[in-house]
């Protein structure tokens, strides 16, 4: 039996994307990630920061056209409580080694995304000017993505954003018209709570020593992405994991 297709509306796509700033330094360049992502057909504009920066300096790139993205910006403590209610999350690099793993062009991620994003949100994240995206902020991404330049890479941030959102919503508008329907992700928030049952699990036996646990635990969320995990997968580790957990504190009493 031929799998079950259904009718891709494009507009139903990029509303299931967001754009994600991370400790942005200048207000100058939320304003044209603003503009960027509404020319592109992307209306969800998040911020982590403690406060959104003065509106006029971010207005005044935004345009009027885009300045009901400056004005419903929301912002988050962190990354993680931006994150909670996305299935899909995407981290922007420029920098490598050995702990970011295989990067793909921004064209590659979007090939790879387009089919996943009917009935899942995707957000896209960018880091500050300055540094990017740390190691503890791309724990939090399932893809990486680098945009691959000659020999002077240093792209400023909303180079970089106009980008991936014109990758996206070319691979959007070009998206075959019948896909088949892609299950629904376990959220970010699943997938976090998840992740931190199994971390103190493998404390527990052993399995890791508290030095080397960032770096398990990047290589064990590297591999678990690539499963792409439901809901249900997610609960049904999480549950194996706390189990062992509250069994193992009434043996040890």
């Amino acid at each position: 039996m031929e799998p079950a297709t259904t009718h891709v509306q494009q507009d139903s796509l990029l509303d299931n994307l967001a754009i994600v700033l991370v400790r942005p330094k200048i207000p100058e360049n939320i304003g044209a990630t603003a503009r960027i992502a509404y020319n592109m057909g992307i209306n969800t504009l998040l911020l982590v920061k403690e406060s959104a920066p003065p509106r006029e300096p971010m207005a005044k790139m935004a345009t009027h056209k885009a300045a009901h993205l400056i004005d419903d910006i929301t912002c988050f403590p962190t990354l993680a409580e931006a994150l909670e209610d996305y299935n899909i999350v995407i981290g922007t690099t420029a920098r490598r080694g050995r702990q970011r793993f295989v990067h793909q062009t921004p064209r590659e991620m979007v090939t790879k995304l387009i089919p996943m994003l009917q009935g899942n949100r995707a957000a896209i994240v960018f880091g500050p000017e300055d540094t990017g995206l740390t190691n503890d902020d791309l724990k939090h991404c399932h893809m990486r993505s680098a945009i691959p330049t000659a020999d002077f890479s240093s792209l400023n941030l909303a180079q970089a954003v106009a980008i991936h959102c014109y990758e996206l919503y070319h691979g959007i508008i070009h998206a075959p018209k019948d896909m088949a329907p892609s299950p629904t992700l376990a959220t970010s928030f699943e997938l976090e709570s998840m992740y931190s049952y199994m971390e103190e699990s493998l404390l527990k036996i052993d399995f890791m020593e508290e030095s080397g646990r960032h770096h398990w635990m990047g290589n064990i969320r590297h591999f678990l992405a690539r499963l792409k995990l439901t809901s249900k997968d997610a609960n049904i580790v999480r549950g194996v994991c706390k189990k062992f957990l509250q069994h193992r504190e009434s043996t040890v009493k």
